[in-house]
């Protein structure tokens, strides 16, 4: 946050951040063994940090002065064939079924023997630690605004391999999220309007994760209780910062599992069937 904070100077900071932010992130893909780099859920991956490093160059010499240059969105036109995915959702989901891909024998014995976790030749360093350092780092920098959107999004994909956006999904989970809307209270104590500049499209993501995790909690947990528990949200505007806190009555993730909700071979969804075409789950 700063004093002078505004479409401007975000403008100039983030044309700025975002390609070293980037560059870094495929600079660690690079680094992987080249067994993993030449994956096809690796390379697809690579793709798409390309293509969002181009879209994102082309502001370079666009003049923050100019309202047409802050209100209009960049032109970006994907391959239909190559989805180009938010900069906010982070590469594990995608870039991971490249390990075990790697498993795949290549009829060279040398190389089929290689190290336990990714399949690596002999001799060679393992690059999963490294990775897994890697994108700790990025969770780290955007911890209170990447995992909560992006896992949302990771866990629906997962179990429907589908886009959470798409109305296909919309109308797949329409009855259930009605079903929990449905049983629960609803009220608004606003004494003055809060008026922020952000990405509406993911502000509108982290909440609806996070109200719909809310609600399914204390449906679940209250399925026999005559009545629900409220689902109470404070959204405090200081200075510099908006904070948005939700508290509910579902009883939530036991404290013992709390360390390992971020751990990278750790999940809670089942294990999904890999597919042979399209984007990798």
């Amino acid at each position: 946050g700063s004093s002078n904070a505004c479409e401007k100077t975000s403008f100039a900071f983030l044309r700025q951040e975002l390609p070293v932010r980037l560059s870094n992130i495929m600079k660690e893909i690079n680094l992987l063994p080249d067994r993993v780099l030449r994956t096809p859920s690796v390379q697809l991956v690579q793709s798409w940090y390309v293509q969002s490093l181009l879209d994102i160059m082309a502001f370079l010499d666009r003049d923050p002065e100019d309202q047409a240059t802050l209100g209009q969105p960049p032109c970006i036109t994907p391959k239909p064939s190559s989805p180009h995915p938010a900069l906010s959702i982070p590469v594990p989901p995608d870039s991971a079924p490249g390990f075990p891909q790697c498993h795949q024998p290549l009829g060279n014995p040398d190389l089929d023997r290689g190290c336990a976790c990714t399949g690596c030749p002999q001799g060679h360093p393992c690059a999963l630690p490294r990775f897994t350092n890697a994108l700790v780092t990025i969770r780290n920098r955007h911890n209170d605004v990447v995992p909560t959107m992006a896992q949302g999004v990771i866990e629906y994909k997962e179990t429907y391999g589908d886009d959470p956006v798409s109305n296909q999904n919309i109308q797949v989970g329409g009855a259930q999220q009605c079903q929990w809307l449905l049983f629960l209270p609803t009220a608004c104590n606003s004494e003055q309007p809060v008026s922020i500049v952000y990405v509406p499209s993911h502000l509108y993501h982290m909440l609806f994760e996070l109200f719909k995790n809310a609600m399914r909690a204390t449906v679940e947990s209250h399925e026999n209780s005559p009545r629900l528990p409220a689902i109470k949200v404070m959204v405090a505007l200081g200075q510099e910062d908006l904070s948005i806190r939700m508290s509910d009555r579902g009883m939530g993730v036991p404290l013992r599992k709390i360390e390992r909700l971020f751990s990278y071979m750790y999940s809670t969804a089942p294990t999904p069937q890999m597919g042979t075409g399209g984007a990798p789950l």
